[in-house]
């Protein structure tokens, strides 16, 4: 009986993970997508949570926006959001292409992962990004605890020449963010770039460029972990 419920809730979660179409043509389908954004993405908790911190004069991180947190950052004045979860064809996307559209907000997509480094070239492609973003500009993941902290991070030093010491702190408990999990590999690719520079002066495009392995530093971490990796 147990395992029957479990397949229906799976197949049930399945059919509302699908795709609902940018402007929701039916009651229905905007019913099944609210439901699905509410519940399986846990928008429901970000209604009373918005781990919304300005970070420097213009740059706020947040975690994921509903319609009507976008309605009341547009209001804030600001036009800007990258959206780190990246393009995809889920309810929480779609709500928030359409809400940025019908607001006339600028919606960028960058896809990271909280778990896996990235490849270089994506994280040069966000510095590229901070130094043509008009401010003010809003940097988002899920939560707001383990990409937008790391991005935030990258942001502070390329752009605002904070020292690596202090913007690890964007990755921090204060944001919900926990070194200890496997997302602590964020931390890691930030602590290497800190040994790195320990000694030399090193910017934080040059480490991506020359000195960047996530390979390597992935091993490294899960080595420290004692634990075999993820790809989540």
């Amino acid at each position: 009986m147990i395992q029957n419920i479990t397949e229906r809730l799976t197949q049930r979660q399945k059919r509302l993970d699908q795709y609902y179409g940018p402007e929701f043509p039916t009651t229905k389908a905007r019913l099944r997508a609210q439901w699905q954004f509410l519940w399986s993405d846990h928008a429901i908790l970000r209604f009373f949570w918005a781990n919304l911190a300005q970070i420097a004069p213009g740059v706020w991180r947040s975690n994921h926006p509903s319609p009507a947190r976008i309605k009341k950052y547009r209001n804030m004045g600001i036009r800007t959001i990258l959206n780190l979860r990246g393009a995809n064809k889920k309810s929480h996307y779609m709500f928030e292409k359409t809400a940025c559209k019908a607001m006339g907000v600028n919606l960028i997509d960058v896809r990271i992962n909280a778990r896996n480094l990235a490849p270089g070239t994506t994280y040069l492609e966000l510095l590229d990004l901070f130094e043509t973003l008009d401010k003010p500009f809003l940097i988002h993941c899920k939560s707001g605890a383990d990409r937008a902290g790391l991005v935030s991070a990258l942001y502070l030093m390329h752009i605002e020449g904070i020292p690596v010491a202090q913007a690890k702190k964007q990755l921090s408990i204060r944001y919900i963010h926990f070194k200890s999990l496997r997302t602590g590999i964020l931390d890691h690719m930030l602590d290497a770039y800190q040994a790195d520079t320990a000694d030399k002066n090193i910017s934080i495009r040059d480490w991506l460029t020359s000195h960047y392995d996530p390979d390597d530093l992935t091993q490294k971490f899960e080595t420290a972990r004692g634990a075999p990796g993820r790809n989540d």
